[in-house]
């Protein structure tokens, strides 16, 4: 299960080019930050695990 700040793989690419994405917030709708271009999308929890592929990192992976 994906947490905050956890880096995650969408399966449509970003207009900048990239898939890999930072959530940065979590609750009922989910808002994600691009970590090419830093460009925030907020969508739903639904849409979210719908739209994402994997995750690619874990926060607590990188903090220890």
């Amino acid at each position: 299960m994906y947490d905050l700040h956890d880096h995650v793989l969408m399966k449509k690419a970003h207009a900048c080019g990239t898939n890999d994405w930072e959530i940065i917030r979590l609750g009922m709708d989910i808002k994600i930050r691009c970590s090419d271009c830093g460009h925030i999308v907020m969508m739903s929890r639904h849409d979210f695990d719908r739209k994402m592929k994997k995750i690619l990192s874990h926060a607590a992976e990188a903090e220890g």
